[in-house]
This record gives C-alpha cells, structure tokens and sequence, in this order.
C-alpha cells in the first residue's frame, strides 16, 4: 500500500509539473505570437500520417503503438509488438496537384526503450513559372513563346528523429520526444529551415489508454530566406513589396486523448477513442474557440475481427460555416477505412475528405507496414 501510494504522489507531482510547464510556455508564446507568429504556420504537420490514423480522424494520441508513434505520440514506440518495424504512405490532395507522401521506421532498443525515424513530404510540383514567356523586352511579336516556359516545385518536408522509453516507477507509463527538422521551398525563390521539440506520454489501465502530445513545445522556428533578385523587375512592375529574409514561429499545440477497448465477442472487438486538439495560435473556426485558445474534438472507431480485418470511421473537423446566403451551418469532417493484416505484414486505407461535403475532396491514402523481429 505504502509502494502504491508514493507512485500515486510521483504522478500527482509528475502531472503538476507538466501542467506548469506547459502553461507557461503556452503564456510565453502566445505573447510572442502576436508580433511575430503568423497563424497556420507548418500546418502540413497537422494532416495525419498512416490510413489508420486518417481513417479514425487523427485520433491517435492515446492509441498509437507502432512506428507512426513519431508522429502521433512518441511515447508509443515503447508498446511496439516487434523489434522493427517500417511504414510508407501515399496521398494525392486536389485531383492530384498536391502529393503528401511519408515514410518511418523504428526499433526497440531494449525492454524500456524503441527509437524512430519519419520523414514527411508535402509538395506541389511543376509549377509553371511564367516570368519568360516573352523576350526580355516584352515584345516577341506580341506572341506566348512556350518554350520559354519553366517549372518549378514548392515542398514543405520534416525529418523526425523519435525516442520513447517506458517509465518503470509507474505502471503502465511511458514518456517520449522529437527532435524535428523543417525544410521548405518555394523554388529557388525562398526557403526555409526550422528546428523544434515535441513532447509526449501514454498511461494504460487495463483497457484505458490516456495519451497526451506536446507539439511544438517549445515553439519551432522556420528561418526564411529569399532570393529577391529573380523577382525584383515582376516585384517593382506590379508595385508589390519585395519579402524580407525573416523568422516564423510554429507555437505549442497539445492534443489531450482517451480511449477504451472492448470485447464484443470472441472475435469481434472494438475500440473508441477520442482526442482534444488544443491550439494557441489565434481564434479558429472550431467547436471552443477563444482569443486564446480554440479547442476542436474529434472521435474515432476502429472494430477487429480477430485483429486481422479493421473497419475504421471518425468524424472531427467540426466547424459553423457561412455561405454565400449569409446562412450558417455545420460542417463535419468524416472519414472512413479499411485494413487488413497478413502474418506481419499489413496494408490500410483511407477515405478521408478535407473539410467540405463534396465529392471531389475526397482523397484515397494508402499506407503499409512490415513488421520484423531480426534483420
């Protein structure tokens, strides 16, 4: 009783630490964020990675135990069922204009602790760029030379170096971090590199699971950098300013997740999880919103027949929007998929729609993962 009891005043303190912390990061940056932090910013790191995450509408905080855990929650690299374990994903957004692509792997280190590595692209590539259409002094004939024409790219990536280790002292805990490392580019026009932390931890009890994710915790500064000679003459003709190399501040968001397993029967079993996304960077357009902090929930199902074939749905996103009739109404993300697992391999997919009700949103994620136990 006496062991039982010190473990339950290691958490009391443990818990009140991270809440002070966080708050006053929270206060730091939302300060901050009002000269020098723009809203929306490394908002490609918000998407999702994995069909079965995206299948469940991001609600992965608590549930996470395999290698996207770099992305979802370090701290569930610790809960790993092999030694190694690798996954990739694509997505096309837009009829396929943007392609959203991932790729992680992970080892278990020891019984305590498992290490990872993701890598995230988001980018939109073969972009006309038009400034070499006509001769240099803007006749041609008053002819479109298209073979002047030029391409270029604008990609956003992150390299996510993970580790997560079990905290013996209290059952069940396990804690986590990333080091993360951001490039961005638009061109040879502008580019940017940022650095920054993410924090998190994982309790189960039985068949709870209780997650809570620390991103960006504290802060992740993009440093841009732009190269105004290619656009200076198009910059002066059209009376635009010319952009300054500059700093960009991603500020804190913490994701706060519950969820619960149950036994339907011998071969069906079923899960539920749910996730609050708390965000400080300015009113958005979500269920709680204030000038200091917006709060959007999301939900996720995920039903298994003897855990090898999945049926997932989630619905988040959750949003009163105006139309053009100045009338409001509620806007719902939903998102549905399917996987199945082979031996230790295993493949899921996603239909996930990106905010609005129309059909042509929808995108198909595909991802895989192998699981290993030697190399």
């Amino acid at each position: 009783m006496d062991i039982y009891l010190s473990y339950i005043n290691i958490a009391i303190h443990m818990r009140s630490s991270i809440l002070l912390l966080t708050g006053l990061i929270v206060l730091n940056f939302s300060s901050l964020a009002q000269i020098t932090a723009p809203k929306y910013s490394n908002e490609f790191l918000a998407i999702g990675v994995g069909a079965r995450g995206m299948a469940m509408s991001n609600v992965q905080a608590a549930l996470v135990d395999d290698v996207t855990s770099g992305y979802w929650n370090p701290a569930g690299l610790t809960r790993m069922k092999h030694k190694y374990e690798a996954a990739l994903m694509h997505a096309e957004y837009f009829a396929g204009i943007a392609k959203y692509d991932y790729g992680a792997v992970a080892m278990q280190v020891d019984s305590s602790s498992a290490v990872g590595l993701s890598v995230i692209r988001f980018g939109v590539d073969d972009i006309p760029d038009t400034r070499y259409l006509f001769d240099s002094d803007g006749n041609n004939n008053g002819q479109i030379n298209y073979n002047n024409l030029r391409y270029f790219s604008s990609s956003d990536y992150a390299f996510i170096l993970t580790y997560g280790r079990k905290i013996h002292k209290i059952k069940g805990l396990s804690l986590g971090a990333n080091f993360k490392v951001i490039y961005r580019n638009a061109g040879d026009f502008a580019n940017a590199w940022g650095f920054g932390l993410d924090a998190g931890a994982q309790l189960h009890r039985k068949k709870w699971l209780f997650g809570l994710m620390l991103r960006d915790v504290t802060g992740t500064f993009n440093a841009w950098t732009y190269n105004p000679d290619l656009v200076q003459d198009v910059y002066a003709k059209t009376g635009n300013a010319i952009p300054q190399n500059s700093i960009e501040v991603t500020l804190p968001r913490i994701i706060g997740g519950v969820a619960r397993s149950f036994q339907l029967s011998k071969k069906i079993g079923l899960t539920a999880s749910t996730d609050l996304i708390f965000t400080f960077d300015g009113q958005r357009n979500t269920v709680v919103h204030t000038s200091f902090v917006s709060i959007d929930p999301a939900v996720g199902l995920e039903a298994n027949y003897k855990k090898i074939v999945f049926l997932r749905a989630g619905i988040g996103n959750v949003q009163q929007v105006q139309s053009f009739n100045n009338k409001t109404y509620t806007s719902v993300q939903p998102n549905f998929g399917v996987g199945i697992k082979i031996y230790k391999f295993t493949i899921d997919y996603a239909l996930t729609n990106i905010g609005d009700v129309s059909e042509s949103l929808y995108s198909n994620v595909f991802s895989v993962k192998f699981s290993f136990d030697s190399l």
